[in-house]
């Protein structure tokens, strides 16, 4: 398997594997908005590759107050290839690439027992809250320094939802 940024020919298979992963959810049109968004940083939008497309993560700019962030998600695998390493393998990846740009902070809503295993806890240890105050448990944070507590607000697309 071969972590690399995302190309233009890349983009039907993350459709593809991001309906399949999220069962047709709205995860795959959001991706698309995001790619039109100001937001939109194409080195931390990141396929899994093996014999094709397999996985995909990407970080988008969002901010902690007024100082830039990234919201991590959607994240997809392929359910022919989930529980092998391809989620864990993106998400460094992704984590990586971020700390290498030099950015403060990442945030993520999903399952606090899985996503504690790359450095998120809970946001509010940190005194950052969520967009919608109902996903306070599900809401987490990765630091890369110490940051200033505050709201998260993703890249516009998320509003959409």
């Amino acid at each position: 398997m071969l972590i690399r940024r995302e190309t233009p020919a890349d983009i039907d298979a993350i459709r593809t594997v991001t309906d399949l992963a999220f069962k047709n959810g709205p995860e795959a049109p959001l991706i698309d908005w995001l790619r039109a968004d100001p937001g939109w940083i194409p080195e931390l939008s990141l396929v899994a590759v093996s014999e094709g497309v397999i996985g995909h993560v990407v970080c988008t700019r969002g901010y902690l107050g007024d100082m830039p962030a990234l919201g991590l998600g959607p994240i997809s695998v392929h359910p022919d290839h989930q529980r092998n390493g391809v989620g864990s393998a993106l998400m460094h990846a992704v984590l990586g690439g971020a700390e290498a740009r030099g950015e403060h902070a990442v945030t993520l809503l999903g399952d606090p027992r899985y996503y504690s295993r790359f450095g998120f806890r809970l946001a509010s240890e940190f005194g950052i809250t969520p967009p919608v105050a109902e996903w306070e448990p599900y809401f987490q944070a990765r630091l890369f320094e110490p940051v200033p507590g505050g709201a998260f607000r993703y890249a516009e697309p998320f509003n959409r939802l």
